[in-house]
């Protein structure tokens, strides 16, 4: 099992600060050697539990969330519906293996593919397995049609895919690479939105392209839907696969179920993660029946994934998602909220200068560090995370109502405002 999930690790680089700025140990003695891995700079918060869009920390204090796990919690902390549906099927059976039939899987897979492009649906336990099974499934289907030498893949600048050793290659960014010895050969990097560069960088060896609809780390930077039609007919004139990551903008993050939906088009392949879980680990590689014509018996598998525990909560969230009013809800609190920033870069340009992203899959782009701007809104007790090319990255769970929304702003008003006083505008 890939116990990263996606996205889950690379906020973390560098959007918090050192233990010691919040008062924790700065050095463990030999008698109390920490028992984890020091791959995370950690806050020193600790939730004890939710509810709705809120933590409540060990202390009892609370925490509007608009971090939500880093875009898991799609429908926010101890949703009744998901709580009952894990619960009934504790009580049941957790885990079979895909030896047999598991009548779940085959639930959501058909209400995945009735309300999606595709046509089939392998599970996983995270968005980096559902990259690595989308990979996988482009190269095979060359390799069925006869063609193995087409196995590259070209990916785009700014853009991250996951943490095993083919997604950092495909994400291509150096500080994921290094000290992981010799690259995984087969990815072709451009970049971001240049038309004529991805043109050039197709070649007789190449199977797909492999996108973010909007790049998430990257800095809520969204292709247009020009661009992305574009990238369709491309792929249809090379007879190459479309791969879509919508591991964060899938699942009404951007108030469409799948964000590529806005641009018209379809994908070939499509790789899904943490709002169809809603908090639990869940992942799912999505495509057409051609695309996955080379993915036959033996070619793929994981244990885990598509256990019955997962497959309750996936199903449990569609429940909720494909509600009509669920999506329309998500728009009318995005429209809120960015009315609200745009407002804030009106008052603020010397702290925020830009909003980014769609849906609720927000950026701010920011003046100031982006890491200052976090630690001021999490003075005001709201989370946020942070991205690439210093923006302030805003995840709120799907089910955020009008008022918690404009609660949110009010927070973040206070913390701008209350940066802005200490970083006066320089004046000629």
């Amino acid at each position: 099992m890939i116990s990263d999930c996606h996205n889950g690790l690379s906020e973390l680089d560098r959007m918090l600060k050192p233990l010691e700025a919040y008062g924790g140990p700065t050095q463990m003695t030999d008698a109390t050697v920490h028992p984890l891995y020091e791959t995370y700079n950690r806050a020193a918060l600790r939730f004890e539990r939710g509810e709705g869009i809120w933590l409540i920390t060990d202390k009892g204090e609370r925490y509007l969330d608009f971090a939500a796990g880093i875009a898991v919690n799609a429908l926010g902390h101890n949703h009744p519906h998901l709580v009952s549906a894990l619960k009934d099927q504790a009580d049941k059976l957790w885990h079979v293996s895909n030896i047999y039939e598991v009548p779940g899987q085959e639930k959501l897979g058909k209400r995945l593919t009735e309300n999606t492009f595709a046509d089939r649906v392998f599970f996983t336990n995270s968005g980096a397995e559902a990259i690595e099974c989308a990979i996988k499934t482009a190269r095979r289907y060359h390799f069925v049609n006869g063609q193995p030498d087409r196995y590259r893949i070209v990916t785009f600048e700014g853009a991250f895919h996951g943490r095993t050793l083919a997604t950092i290659a495909a994400t291509g960014q150096e500080k994921y690479l290094e000290g992981f010895g010799p690259k995984v050969d087969g990815f072709d990097q451009v970049p971001f939105g240049d038309e004529k560069a991805l043109k050039a960088a197709i070649t007789n060896e190449t199977a797909g392209i492999l996108l973010e609809p909007v790049q998430g780390e990257g800095g809520l930077r969204p292709f247009t839907d020009e661009m992305l039609r574009a990238i369709r007919k491309l792929c249809d004139d090379n007879g190459i696969l479309l791969i879509l990551d919508e591991v964060q903008s899938g699942v009404g993050r951007t108030g469409r179920m799948f964000a590529h939906e806005w641009a018209g088009i379809t994908p070939d392949i499509m790789a899904i993660a943490k709002g169809i879980g809603g908090g639990f680990p869940l992942g799912a590689c999505l495509a057409t029946a051609e695309a996955s014509k080379g993915m036959t018996a033996g070619t793929h598998g994981t244990t885990y994934g598509g256990n019955p525990l997962a497959m309750a909560v996936g199903n449990a969230v569609l429940d909720v998602m494909l509600d009509d009013e669920f999506l329309p809800h998500v728009q009318k609190i995005a429209l809120i909220l960015k009315q609200g920033f745009a407002s804030l870069i009106d008052r603020f340009p010397n702290i925020v200068s830009e909003v980014r992203g769609r849906g609720l899959l927000i950026g701010l782009k920011c003046v100031v560090p982006n890491t200052m701007l976090l630690q001021a809104v999490r003075d005001e007790h709201m989370l946020a995370v942070t991205a690439g090319d210093n923006v302030l990255r805003l995840l709120p769970p799907l089910v955020t109502t009008e008022e918690e929304a404009r609660e949110a702003l009010k927070r973040l008003e206070t913390a701008v405002e209350r940066l802005s006083v200490a970083n006066p505008v320089k004046t000629a």
